[in-house]
């Protein structure tokens, strides 16, 4: 009897073990199987698959990419489907306090024609610089392979459309974020996927569990997640939006610390206030301290950027981060860089270029974006050895981008 018991008991447990493989590795391979024959394949016709006699490629990447059926990258913009238009947005975009207190230009206005040498110009300059020996910045010269997986959280797949996009926080990628939940259908509202770009909430946006990222491949596919990153790369659409760094670090510095901003006034304000300002107990709320009149100032700011013990504790936050370090342009090859400053002629032509452009339209510029003017008023009471050594944080940015050194302020 004790011996049928025993019998039982191991049955049961040596069920529930393999109950728990069969979860685990469906979680980290199996996944990846099965998504290799639905979700990737969709956005190119599907090839034939190796017959039972047929030698697989020794190359694993090869071997996937047939298996993805995946042909050739496409020149041109998908074929297109007939579209409803898209819904008029007249009324004021929805969620967060950063949004409303910079308004939209809600103006309807035909965006410029395309510059179609713009593109190949700013490409090039980057194939260039990145091939350049003597211009050197950290981590310029590591493979894809080398990257952590921790650094390609901001790299967006869709792959309904065979796009990915690098998001650069202060660089509208509020709304581009938006664009990319519309087009890869990730976010349902009362069941139905959105439509409108506008009607997203803020609070959605940046959740990073409403996007599938590069970081969140080797949860789903296990060892095939390098290879499939690389034949992603390969065939799909890659883009990104940047900006000039010195108006993008400004417009950093107005959105998180001259509103009221709890998670960063804690993280981020308490230590420079202590650091920079001689505050030994600055209150607990952002609201006590603003109500107090006590706010960061833009010298403590870049002050915290220059100090070389803020990076050894912690990698820069998104929103300073500089964008070679965000997007990794020299072991990535986009097929389009978009720039804030021409923000309403690239998103038309990048729009027309996915093939999208009849469903979708990019969403209202702001009225008071930080300008590229008002650099000479921020940083007039920066001294000019600071300004050069935050040249020198910031000149791998400038020059990948084709952004001029700001040479009147880093003079006398």
């Amino acid at each position: 009897m004790t011996k049928t018991r025993l019998f039982r008991l191991w049955l049961a447990l040596g069920s529930v073990f393999m109950i728990l493989l069969i979860i685990v590795y469906w979680d980290s391979v199996g996944t990846a199987h099965f998504y290799l024959h639905t979700a990737l394949s969709r956005p190119h016709p599907p090839g034939p698959l190796p017959s039972p006699g047929q030698d697989l490629p020794s190359d694993v990447d090869e071997f996937l990419e047939k298996l993805l059926g995946a042909g050739p990258k496409r020149n041109g913009p998908p074929e297109r489907k007939t579209e409803p238009p898209p819904p008029a947005s007249g009324r004021p975009a929805p969620g967060g306090l950063e949004e409303s207190v910079r308004g939209y230009d809600w103006s309807s206005h035909a965006p410029p024609g395309p510059e179609p040498d713009a593109q190949a110009a700013r490409r090039s300059l980057l194939r260039d610089f990145c091939a350049n020996a003597s211009f050197a910045f950290p981590a310029k010269e590591r493979s894809f392979d080398d990257i952590p997986n921790y650094e390609l959280n901001h790299l967006i797949v869709d792959d309904r459309h065979g796009v990915i996009y690098c998001y650069v926080p202060k660089a509208a990628c509020t709304n581009w974020k938006r664009i990319m939940i519309v087009l890869s259908g990730s976010l349902l509202d009362r069941g139905a996927p959105y439509r409108d770009p506008l009607d997203i909430p803020r609070e959605f946006v940046h959740n990073s569990s409403t996007h599938l990222t590069f970081n969140k491949f080797w949860r789903r596919y296990g060892k095939f997640s390098r290879h499939l990153m690389k034949v992603k790369l390969k065939k799909y659409t890659k883009f990104l939006f940047v900006r000039d760094p010195f108006v993008r670090l400004i417009s950093a510095f107005r959105s998180k610390f001259e509103l009221e901003n709890e998670e960063f006034y804690r993280k981020f304000a308490v230590p420079m206030l202590r650091a920079y300002a001689n505050r030994t107990s600055p209150p607990a709320s952002v609201r006590e301290a603003f109500g107090a009149g006590l706010r960061v100032s833009f010298a403590n700011f870049i002050q915290y950027l220059l100090d070389p013990r803020t990076e050894r504790l912690a990698p820069f936050n998104e929103h300073w981060r500089q964008v070679h370090r965000l997007c990794h342009p020299c072991q990535i090859e986009y097929d389009f860089v978009g720039k804030l400053e021409t923000l309403d002629r690239d998103a038309a032509q990048l729009l027309r270029l996915l093939g999208v452009d009849r469903r979708l339209h990019f969403p209202p510029s702001y009225r008071n974006r930080t300008a590229s003017s008002w650099e000479e008023g921020w940083f007039a009471q920066i001294p000019l050895a600071w300004r050069q050594q935050l040249y020198k944080l910031y000149e791998a940015d400038f020059v990948l981008f084709g952004y001029p050194k700001p040479e009147s302020l880093l003079r006398d």
